[in-house]
């Protein structure tokens, strides 16, 4: 008898053994498996987080564009202005350094002054003005140079060069190539909000497409840098400062709420231009 409760005593003891050895090796193995992934989620979560902080923190310290004396014109250009009347321009005008024979405006289209490096501007409303359009047409060039220098965009290439029914967003943009407006777009952001888009082909807006400005965006704080030509199709709505290493063409009735600052030539059709408050 006391050997059977020896035995069964003993049977017990392993049991409580066995058992003991099994929760120590869960108590082990869990912690590990527990610790390993909510590590590694906390730190994708980190990870993200901080990327999505330093995106909006670049979009918020992204400066404007220092137009200089340029920014007191709605038009200036290098190669003369072309007009089929009647336009309608609100804001001063100005050509440099080619002669003031090449704007074709009449003084009854312009709310402004014009400005021209001669006496062969239209009459009897041109201002001659050499000094103020050399130093214009200097900071309108060391404008495009900063805009188009900027680095590190917040989008490349979007829509592969096609924005039609696209909402903006404040943020540097660059395509490498022509951009294409075929339809409405909005621009969406705060007054103080920044954007700039380097388009480093031709600006396309197809005819009746608008641009509407959406949060209380100013068409100010807008800039296209574009390397190429810029054409307005008719009917259309632009939004913003347009600096342009060519030329920029609006076709009949088009509007801009903005500048157009051409290193050629300017051509309007009908068109109404107004400056930016």
């Amino acid at each position: 008898m006391k050997i059977k409760n020896f035995l069964s005593i003993l049977a017990m003891l392993m049991m409580v053994l066995l058992t003991s050895c099994n929760n120590n090796q869960e108590s082990y193995s869990s912690p590990t498996a527990s610790a390993t992934t909510p590590e590694s989620l906390v730190t994708a979560a980190l990870t993200t987080k901080s990327t999505g902080d330093l995106s909006l923190k670049n979009a918020n310290l992204l400066k404007g564009v220092d137009l200089g004396v340029a920014g007191d014109f709605v038009i200036l250009s290098k190669t003369g202005i072309t007009d089929v009347y009647k336009s309608a321009v609100v804001g001063d005008i100005g050509t440099s350094p080619i002669t003031g024979a090449a704007i074709l405006l009449e003084c009854s289209e312009v709310t402004g002054a014009i400005y021209t490096v001669d006496a062969a501007g239209p009459l009897p409303c041109s201002i001659t003005a050499p000094s103020r359009l050399t130093t214009a047409v200097g900071d309108m060039q060391t404008a495009y140079t900063d805009a188009a220098g900027r680095s590190n965009p917040d989008y490349l290439n979007l829509g592969a060069g096609d924005i039609g029914g696209k909402t903006l967003t404040p943020g540097l943009y660059k395509w490498t190539s022509a951009l294409n407006i075929p339809t409405d777009i909005t621009i969406s952001g705060s007054p103080t909000d920044i954007f700039i888009f380097q388009i480093a082909g031709t600006l396309k807006m197809s005819s009746a497409a608008r641009i509407t400005l959406a949060g209380g965006v100013q068409a100010k704080n807008i800039f296209w840098v574009v390397s190429d030509a810029v054409t307005l199709g008719t009917t259309s709505h632009f939004e913003g400062n347009i600096l342009g290493m060519t030329g920029i063409n609006m076709q009949t009735a088009a509007t801009i709420n903005g500048r157009m600052l051409a290193q050629t030539a300017v051509t309007l059709q009908m068109n109404s231009v107004t400056r930016p408050q």
